[in-house]
């Protein structure tokens, strides 16, 4: 058994699939990465799918695959890319694509497609998939699963907050000594700001905050989104696009129909900054900051964080040594490699779940 892994990583943003191959014979090392963008038809097949009111089984079934062979296109050009052969490497992690993400109903679940036996086949390369579900099994939330990937792999001596900023943004605080890790969905990373370009301009986000840095936030607006009662709900806690979507940004923006589409992106980007300052200044104001996903490459956006939190220099986890762009695809190779050794990769604190667990299932290339 070699210590390499791939893993694979789709967002609630929907751009595009990442992949790594990560070396684990030491500390994880990156060796390699690659990405392929979400064709149109696709992501626009996974929006309606991801509507509350969607329940196609036809459109299910076919995007499951659909996505499956995205992930085996990427997943071959990285190893065209690494000049590694399926033989060496161990196994896949796949996160999917989450479609429905609903841990607080009655009977909770949450819903991740990429038919894994088709990205097996495809790559030759055995397949570990389903992570989320085990926690929901065990009482959790199924999400955030990242906090134990982040305690391994940037816990110090000093108290460090970890932001994930995709299409929902996450926490993981990580205190610097005995104490238990803490991490949540503050909300809304990316999700609100590229759906509003896109209805504005036709683009897929708002390159470098420029948009909405032409506008002007509306305190009115941006306290309105903040009264939510999902960002005084005690973690642990998760959410995604079943909450915070088209239809609730409507009916946010009933009563501002008088605002510029530029001051509307520049609330909804202060929704962002300000849910995500809120609770790292109410957990703990000194904590070292450093951001990542896509959020840490729109520069308007990094620029307000800093000014909401004034006493804490926030960066990237480039200055940890990890590009942002890659850290939540390492995370799920790291899950794979959990569950081949055996080991439990949920952090209870973080999702609720009754008791620690091995994490995933395996579905072979033979």
């Amino acid at each position: 058994m070699t210590a390499l892994y791939i893993g694979i990583m789709s967002g609630t943003s929907m751009d595009g699939v990442d992949t790594v191959l990560v070396d684990f014979s030491g500390t994880p090392q990156l060796v390699c990465a690659h990405s392929e963008v979400m064709p149109d038809h696709l992501r626009k097949g996974l929006q309606r799918l991801c509507q509350p009111a969607s329940d196609e089984i036809n459109r299910l079934g076919r995007l499951d695959r659909t996505v499956a062979e995205l992930c085996a296109k990427a997943t071959n050009a990285l190893l065209k890319k690494a000049g590694v052969s399926p033989s060496q490497v161990t196994a896949i992690g796949c996160h999917g694509q989450t479609i429905r993400h609903m841990p607080n109903l009655e009977v909770s679940f949450t819903l991740q497609i990429g038919d894994p036996n088709t990205l097996a086949v495809l790559t030759g390369i055995d397949v570990i998939a389903d992570f989320r579900r085990k926690d929901i099994a065990l009482g959790g939330q199924g999400a955030p699963l990242v906090p134990a990937f982040h305690q391994q792999v940037f816990a110090s001596k000093s108290a460090r907050m970890i932001v994930n900023i995709g299409g929902m943004a996450n926490i993981t605080y990580l205190p610097g000594n005995a104490e238990q890790v803490l991490g949540f969905d503050t909300g809304p990373g990316n999700v609100l700001i590229d759906y509003w370009m896109q209805q504005c301009h036709q683009q897929p986000y708002d390159k470098d905050g420029d948009f909405a840095k032409q506008g002007q936030t509306d305190l009115d607006l941006l306290q309105q989104m903040l009264s939510h009662s999902y960002f005084a709900q005690p973690y642990p806690k998760s959410t995604g696009r079943e909450l915070f979507n088209q239809a609730w940004l409507s009916h946010q923006l009933a009563d501002f129909s008088h605002l510029a589409d530029a001051d509307i992106q520049s609330s909804l980007l202060d929704l962002t900054c300000h849910s995500i300052a809120n609770d790292i200044t109410a957990i703990d104001p000194n904590a070292q900051v450093f951001i990542c996903g896509g959020g840490a490459f729109n520069g308007e956006l990094m620029r307000r964080l800093q000014r909401l939190l004034p006493s804490q220099a926030v960066l990237t986890t480039e200055q940890l040594g990890v590009s942002p762009t890659w850290v939540e695809a390492i995370a799920f190779a790291w899950l794979a490699l959990r569950f081949k050794q055996g080991l439990c990769a949920n952090l209870p604190a973080v999702t609720g779940a009754n008791r620690p667990g091995i994490l995933g299932a395996l579905y072979c290339a033979q």
